[in-house]
């Protein structure tokens, strides 16, 4: 295992301390969350099942014996745990590397407590060295990707992937973002757009950098 596969597990391993007994856990994805749906199977029979932002969770989830929900069907939940591709000093993220944004967003909106949990490099003092991913309904790609480029980046179309909601990935590089609150709400503006992956607006409430908790 490398050093980052450790902070890795180790950031997962100390967000399964805020799982409550009894509860449905709201489960993003990605590689550190991998590490936390390993825990979570050693601790099925504590908690109600899991909500789950992505169907690649879901199967996961499911792998370890833990039944998975829709969000419809349980209403609001106490804790969702996810990853992300960067995180500032104000704990507010780059998502979306693994294409789930949306759904990972909708989870952390439900939610009363957002943990996030990443590797030390993950944090930064800017956010966007990572390329901001924005999903787009596939005929406003290139309207979106003109808009987008207004903003000072570069949009680059993640061709190939397709989101679990059927839409299609545009990486913005070349940002430098010193408003994320604000950024995230113009781009939420674009026509087209079904959401970006800044979670500024509502950011992390923990945020777990392999054994340091911020927040």
């Amino acid at each position: 295992m490398t050093d980052r596969d450790t902070q890795k597990r180790q950031a997962a391993e100390r967000a399964l301390t805020y799982v409550e007994d009894g509860k449905i856990v709201g489960v993003g994805t990605g590689s550190t969350v991998k590490f936390f749906i390993e825990g979570l199977g050693r601790m099925r029979d504590r908690i109600a099942g899991a909500v789950s932002s992505s169907e690649q969770s879901t199967a996961l989830l499911q792998q370890h014996g833990i039944e998975v929900f829709d969000l419809n069907a349980v209403g609001p939940l106490t804790l969702y745990v996810d990853g992300a591709d960067e995180c500032d000093p104000q704990r507010r993220l780059i998502k979306g590397g693994g294409a789930a944004l949306t759904r990972e967003k909708i989870i952390a909106a439900a939610s009363a407590r957002f943990v996030c949990v990443v590797d030390p490099a993950k944090c930064v003092d800017v956010l966007g060295a990572f390329a901001l991913p924005v999903e787009v309904i596939p005929m406003a790609r290139s309207h979106v990707a003109r808009a987008l480029a207004a903003f000072g980046g570069q949009p680059v179309w993640r061709d190939g992937v397709v989101t679990d909601n059927g839409n299609w990935i545009l990486d913005v590089h070349g940002l430098r973002i010193t408003d994320p609150v604000g950024l995230e709400r113009e781009i939420n503006q674009i026509v087209g757009v079904v959401s970006v992956g800044l979670f500024a607006a509502r950011p992390a409430d923990v945020v777990i950098a392999g054994d340091r908790v911020l927040g």
